[in-house]
């Protein structure tokens, strides 16, 4: 089975660590996010993997190389200017089977097996694996009835999303929604998909799920990897 890794973003929230390193390249721990999750996809029997780059590509070339040290097939698509999220996808010749979506930057218990399952079993054209999350506001909320009248008025809020995890199970079909080499995020593809009437499944993860998007983030993935590299790399 195939997987694509989109790695070619500049990471900006995590400057200026990132001036000199992809954020895939930053260190959890003894190794670089991007290798844990390498390391993940080979006990999930992924066979190759695609690393979609861009910026500070040879520097994640010249890390990876071919993929033999880690027992994959790696090899490279290359953005010549940022196509988003999933516009990326478009310049992959190959992916003519049931194939894996993650970000670079994902640091999760998830076992990739099960995902696949159960995507293959719901029949759906694409599966998003999404996580709980509360987000607390800390200031008052103040609702309207449309006009400038008060309504309502809640004092620190806190509301409960299921956010993606950055991972996905596609069908190639989900290709003919991505023009070539054109600007899109997933986002819009599924609403694309959507509207046109095709089934996407939600596949709910309650276990472990953390990404390197902000500095804090960052901070708190390394203290999680600590506790759980065994569960995390299948060691234990």
């Amino acid at each position: 089975m195939k997987a694509v890794i989109l790695a070619g973003g500049k990471g900006t929230r995590l400057a200026p660590y990132t001036t000199i390193l992809p954020k895939p390249l930053m260190p959890i721990g003894d190794m670089p996010i991007l290798e844990i999750l390498l390391r993940q996809m080979k006990r999930s029997y992924i066979e190759e993997v695609i690393l979609t780059v861009g910026y500070l590509s040879g520097i994640l070339k010249a890390f990876f190389q071919d993929g033999e040290r880690l027992g994959l097939k790696i090899s490279y698509s290359i953005e010549d200017e940022p196509l988003g999220t999933a516009g990326p996808l478009s310049l992959i010749k190959g992916l003519d089977e049931t194939f894996l979506v993650t970000n670079g930057d994902v640091l999760t218990t998830l076992d990739f097996k099960d995902l696949i399952r159960a995507h293959v079993k719901s029949g759906a054209i694409a599966t998003i694996a999404t996580h709980a999350r509360k987000v607390k506001v800390d200031l008052g909320v103040i609702q309207f009835d449309g006009a400038n009248s008060i309504n309502g008025y809640i004092e620190k809020p806190t509301y409960d999303f299921h956010v993606s995890m950055g991972v996905y199970v596609f069908e190639p079909r989900v290709l003919e929604f991505i023009p070539y080499n054109e600007y899109l995020d997933f986002p819009d593809l599924v609403l694309r998909m959507i509207e046109a009437g095709e089934h996407v499944n939600g596949y709910i993860y309650a276990g472990y799920w953390q990404d390197l998007g902000r500095e804090d983030d960052y901070k708190r993935a390394i203290e999680d990897f600590e506790k759980i590299e065994p569960q995390i790399l299948g060691t234990q």
